[in-house]
């Protein structure tokens, strides 16, 4: 699945677009390597999101197409 997507899916980020733009402007990283919003999410994944001041560091779990609001923590463990 797309980064993107999988970061709208597991509304770690609200919107696609959104997602799309801190993708491009090199706030994600995946293993530790800045990564472009087509890159291909796996399981065992550590993704580290900059938003400002804040860091998020994240280990994918599963990846999903579709999931419910409730479930979507479930998609990921902070690190």
């Amino acid at each position: 699945m797309r980064l993107d997507k999988w970061l709208k899916v597991s509304r770690l980020i609200k919107r696609r677009t959104v997602a799309n733009e801190a993708c491009d402007n090199q706030r994600v990283t995946a293993n530790g390597r800045p990564v472009k919003a087509s890159y291909d999410v796996k399981e065992g994944d550590v993704l580290e999101l900059r938003f400002g001041e804040r860091t998020v560091k994240v280990q994918v779990l599963t990846v999903a197409e579709h999931v419910g609001k409730a479930d979507a923590p479930a998609m990921y463990r902070e690190l």
